[in-house]
């Protein structure tokens, strides 16, 4: 009996004893599924954002009516629009990206924190090409979001958005990314938006896309829809694009693009895989002095191959006025190579 007891019995419940207290540890240890860490790293950096915009009768603005309106505007005051969105805290020193529809002729700016408290902020510059627009405010002990890469993001990935949805407060919703570098969505030639199943509605804009490790990889900015309301086609400015452009309004206030004064055919030719067809030139343009004519079929920008417009377009945008870009061209099948030196681009008119 004293033998089973010590070769049988005390073994088995030290050993049933250890088993159930490393059961109880990995229980404790085991990772929960879901976002939540990824989350609760990004959030403190994403941002609500309000904005009021002072709006007098389009009559104010004739001569004539300016007078009364100014007396009645101080005995009644002026009528004020509210908006509301969503915004990311991208460096410490109170930095903050979001959508330039959001702050977009706004009088005054109101960022509110995840924490519940709220400012005012400044609007240090606004890039309507990209729809991005940098705001800064002054308060101490602020999270930046952890900057990811939006250029080694995967269709499939998981994506999540966080944002301030019809003015709710802070929310998260999940998905994927659908795709990557989709054009031709707004007018403008240098989109090239990440899209993402992830729920995004009014006041998402300028709110943070983050991935899985709860890194910022797009700016959310619009969605299609038929109902007003989320139907799973969202997109996101990647973030690359969007910490140039914040660098460029920090440091100078304005984003500067390089121009050469050309329209390209949107595709190559039927049965070509590159070579974009020129289809207007300006007049004394910088390209038109480089010798380019319509009817012209550009192969390349400085060495890379030209297979669709809205790239070409980036690439150029990218070069700094006075930079020297070189253009090899087809013309009636001979092969040629201009020089053109970009001038800065001529702003949109209104």
């Amino acid at each position: 009996m004293r033998d089973l007891l010590r070769y049988i019995l005390l073994p088995a419940g030290v050993g049933a004893l250890i088993g159930l207290a490393l059961l109880a540890f990995n229980s404790q240890q085991a990772p929960r599924p879901g976002f939540a860490v990824a989350v609760s790293g990004a959030a403190p950096a994403v941002v609500n954002i309000y904005t009021t915009q002072r709006v007098r009768p389009p009559f104010c603005e004739r001569p004539e009516f300016q007078a009364w309106c100014d007396r009645m505007s101080r005995r009644i005051g002026d009528r004020v629009q509210s908006s509301l969105g969503s915004g990311v805290i991208v460096r410490r020193d109170g930095f903050i990206l979001t959508n330039n529809h959001v702050v977009a002729n706004a009088d005054e700016v109101l960022v509110a924190f995840h924490n519940g408290q709220a400012t005012t902020a400044t609007i240090v510059g606004t890039d309507p090409e990209t729809d991005l627009a940098v705001i800064k405010v002054q308060a101490s002990g602020l999270t930046a979001i952890p900057i990811g890469d939006s250029d080694t993001v995967a269709v499939g990935d998981v994506a999540l958005a966080i944002g301030n949805p019809f003015g709710l407060g802070q929310t998260v919703s999940a998905g994927i990314i659908s795709a990557k570098g989709r054009m031709g969505i707004t007018d403008s030639p240098y989109s090239d938006f990440l899209q993402t199943d992830a729920a995004i509605n009014l006041g998402n804009s300028g709110g943070a896309l983050i991935d899985a490790d709860g890194e910022l990889i797009g700016v959310n900015t619009l969605i299609f829809t038929r109902s007003g309301g989320s139907e799973g086609i969202g997109f996101a400015i990647p973030v690359r694009l969007a910490m140039k452009v914040l660098t460029e309004l920090v440091e100078t206030g304005e984003v500067v693009r390089g121009w050469l004064g050309l329209e390209l055919g949107a595709v190559p030719a039927p049965g070509s895989t590159s070579g974009l067809r020129v289809n207007a030139v300006l007049y004394d343009g910088p390209a038109w002095q480089a010798g380019l004519r319509v009817g012209d079929v550009v192969l390349a920008v400085d060495g890379t191959e030209a297979s669709a417009a809205v790239p070409v377009s980036r690439q150029i945008a990218d070069a700094r006025p006075g930079a020297r870009i070189k253009l090899s061209i087809s013309r009636g099948g001979e092969a040629q190579v201009l020089e053109a030196v970009a001038i800065e681009r001529p702003a949109l008119r209104p």
